[in-house]
């Protein structure tokens, strides 16, 4: 059928090439990674600072005020933004398939699909994110900081739909290998949220509030950048030729990729909100959850990194594969986790050299500082473990491989690394060095799994 991703996925024969011709593919590999992967990295950056941003301007409200956002944040993550990412994610497969197989002008059609579901999407999660107040008060919050976080919640709403649209677009240039005009959209977009920030939130005095609506302008900034430059630009001629009524055809094909991708997505973001709640209930649960917070801030800020690669592979792996090139995809796939190796080593040296000296960026509590040293030689060989773990994710959402995925996350997190949590921090005592150490163990079996099925290709 014409559009619908291929699957080739089988065991390919290495062709018969010289040393020197092998080391020359090596190079051009390792440069296009290079130049898709950087201004990835660079674009989840500045995307995740627009949120920090947010966090750190609210912080000088009051405690209320940034205990409020920080809830809904993490509420409307769960709730909604995992869920798009992970249904969005599906274009990995269906645009990079397409763009390698020469239909170029599928990839303009899989991209209207997709914004057309997903938007069809954010009208439930609308309805939950305006009664957030009331759901988090059933489920026994500060009736305080529910309302600060409802309140929050509804103002960002017309962000969702901005998040949905703006994740297909990122996708459709990204399978292009198209990544500097992101970085220039994404800029533009963070420093207008600082500038609105500062306005609304501290001159014009309107807290949480200001913020909400700094986020949303910001984001619909930047999805109109890019709808313009998508729309004018000749490099597009035959992969957007406009709206077309295609895109209502076999949505179900659609479906069938996009639901197991957000249930890889979802299940994993799930398994980390799980485990901030958890530390509530831990001895000291102040400090816990002050230690645990800046471990989690410290690792999704380092995870930008191979989460670039975890895009660029996934971009590479379906270019090739479909354009008819299984042993170009292997080839990709060792670059790749070789670089992922390399990252990960240099980081974490990185982090235990800074590891007596980094608590004090986030507090001056002594104690809160003294665990965050003890912390973060163990976030250090989770975040190995993660980035590994990342790019083999990315492999599996080039080959199309989503239901795997998905199935392997389930294991992963929910029958290994939960449960280990819950056993090493409350039957062993070992507080919130315990969800470390199951991440750590939970991205060993999955790396491990993933990898077995990945020697396939």
């Amino acid at each position: 059928m014409e559009g619908e991703y291929k699957n080739n996925t089988r065991v390919s024969v290495e062709p018969n090439v010289s040393k020197q011709n092998k080391l020359t593919l090596v190079v051009k590999e390792v440069r296009k990674q290079v130049c898709l992967a950087g201004p990835l990295i660079m674009v989840n950056l500045l995307n995740f600072a627009i949120e920090l941003i947010s966090i750190m301007f609210v912080g000088h409200v009051s405690e209320l005020a940034l205990s409020g956002v920080s809830m809904a944040t993490s509420f409307s993550s769960v709730t909604g933004i995992g869920l798009v990412m992970g249904m969005a994610s599906a274009l990995d497969t269906f645009c990079g398939q397409s763009y390698g197989a020469g239909q170029h002008g599928m990839l303009g059609v899989h991209v209207q699909k997709a914004m057309l579901v997903l938007i069809i999407l954010c009208i439930p999660i609308s309805i939950i994110w305006a009664n957030t107040k009331s759901i988090l008060i059933l489920f026994g919050q500060d009736h305080e900081i529910s309302t600060e976080a409802g309140r929050y919640a509804q103002l960002i709403i017309p962000y969702l739909f901005a998040s949905s649209v703006l994740q297909c677009q990122t996708r459709f240039l990204q399978t292009q290998n198209i990544g500097i005009p992101m970085i220039l959209s994404s800029g533009v977009a963070t420093a207008l949220h600082a500038a609105l920030c500062w306005a609304l939130v501290l001159k014009y005095d309107l807290g949480s509030r200001g913020a909400a609506i700094s986020n949303c302008i910001s984001y619909w900034v930047n999805v109109l950048i890019l709808a313009l430059y998508i729309k004018f630009s000749p490099k597009f001629s035959q992969t957007w030729t406009g709206f077309s009524v295609k895109a209502f055809h076999d949505i179900p094909s659609f479906l069938k990729l996009a639901i197991p991708s957000a249930v890889m997505v979802c299940l994993e973001l799930w398994s980390f909100e799980l485990m901030v709640l958890l530390s509530g209930r831990l001895p000291n649960p102040k400090l816990q959850t002050s230690v645990l917070s800046i471990c989690v801030n410290t690792a999704s800020t380092i995870w930008m990194i191979p989460f670039g690669l975890s895009g660029a592979i996934s971009t590479r792996v379906s270019n090739e594969l479909g354009a008819g090139n299984p042993w170009s995809a292997r080839l990709a796939v060792r670059v790749v986790v070789v670089a992922a190796i390399i990252e990960g080593i240099l980081v974490a040296t990185l982090m235990i050299m800074i590891r007596n000296v980094w608590g004090h960026v986030y507090s001056n509590n002594v104690q809160v500082v003294r665990q965050v040293g003890f912390m973060l030689p163990i976030l250090a060989a989770s975040n190995f473990l993660d980035g590994l773990q990342g790019v083999v994710s990315g492999i599996v959402r080039g080959c199309g491989w989503q239901k795997m995925g998905a199935f392997i996350n389930l294991g992963s997190y929910y029958v290994v690394g939960v449960p280990s949590a819950i056993v090493l921090a409350f039957a062993l005592h070992l507080e919130v060095k315990a969800r470390i150490t199951s991440e750590r163990v939970n991205n060993l079996g999955q790396t491990s799994i993933e990898r077995v099925n990945n020697s396939f290709i």
